[in-house]
């Protein structure tokens, strides 16, 4: 090689990331819902996991007695009474469990800078919760969809939910509904009926998000209502109307605070000890039920056409 030339050679990419120092991220998991039906839902303490639901007997809540003689004829009052259901139902709090089991030596060698126990608890809660959920509307004791009055159920005319659909809903739970609850493609095919009606829907913020709404009330999103899948792509879904709260007799989650090990409101983590085989285990509890104080809390629209998949990819 003549003296004259000049040869340069340059640290390759390939060979300087081994001296440096990537920025991790914790580990990401696309099954993470925002679960709006556990925010908006109001949530009653209970004291021994125990909600006695006490219900007057008759619908019309009084009954009537023979007048009493008075002086005066116009002001004579019947005796009333309002009579009670003597075998009341109670809600027991079911719990959504799960048992993390964590190599030591896992624990002890690759901590940094994730806690690897602390990751793993991180995303077996977030498991836990999503359970919680779907439980929530299909358990088969206390699912607000399981108990639904056979009354307040309609369906559609067959196809997509329409305003018709939305209103006869609201005409079952006219006494201050406050969300509807439904899967995000029956809230797409509902929207895309209106805008081809002329009507689109109006959007209004809470908890800093956007919500489509219908006569005022938002509708609420929640992948865990089920999808009926045909064959050709489509599906039909369910689309629910709730009145909330004990002080206006709807529907209402039932938790129990101050259990051992509670890391949030009725959700807790133990330590079970290491077994001979040095493996850390942990159990994760999630103690909650729900219930529908009078039947026409919720209102159930049925058969409800969410349109082919390939309208969503």
């Amino acid at each position: 090689m003549p003296d004259d030339v000049e040869v340069r050679r340059t640290l390759s990419e390939p060979a300087a990331r081994q001296l440096a120092n990537a920025t991790k991220t914790r580990a990401q998991w696309s099954g993470i819902t925002p679960r709006w039906l556990v925010s908006f839902l109001p949530w009653v303490p209970v004291e021994a996991g125990i909600y006695r639901l006490n219900r007057v007997k008759d619908t019309e809540g009084v009954s009537d007695v023979e007048c009493s003689p008075s002086r005066d004829r116009d002001s004579d009052l019947p005796e009333t009474f309002v009579d009670y259901e003597t075998a009341p139902r109670e809600y027991f709090l079911n719990a959504v469990t799960t048992v993390l089991d964590v190599q030591t030596r896992v624990s002890d060698l690759y901590n940094q800078p994730y806690d690897q126990i602390q990751e793993q608890l991180r995303l077996l809660i977030e498991k836990v919760k999503e359970r919680q959920e779907s439980e929530l509307i299909y358990n088969g004791d206390y699912g607000i969809l399981t108990n639904a009055a056979p009354f307040m159920k309609i369906s559609t005319r067959r196809g997509p939910p329409t305003p018709d659909d939305m209103d006869e809903l609201i005409a079952r739970v006219w006494k201050e509904p406050a969300f509807f609850l439904s899967h995000p493609r029956a809230i797409a095919a509902f929207g895309r009926e209106c805008t081809r009606r002329g009507v689109p829907p109006p959007t209004i913020n809470l908890f800093g998000t956007p919500f489509l709404t219908w006569r005022g009330i938002p509708l609420v999103p929640s992948d865990k209502l089920k999808i009926a899948e045909s064959a050709d792509g489509g599906g039909t879904s369910t689309i629910l109307l709730l009145r909330t709260g004990e002080k206006k007799q709807g529907v209402v989650g039932l938790f129990q605070p101050g259990v051992p090990g509670e890391v949030t409101p009725s959700l807790s983590v133990r330590f079970m000890g290491i077994n001979r085989k040095a493996i850390a285990s942990y159990l994760i509890s999630l103690y909650c039920s729900s219930a529908i104080l009078t039947p026409d809390a919720l209102g159930v629209l049925e058969n409800v056409e969410v349109g082919h998949y390939h309208e969503y990819t």
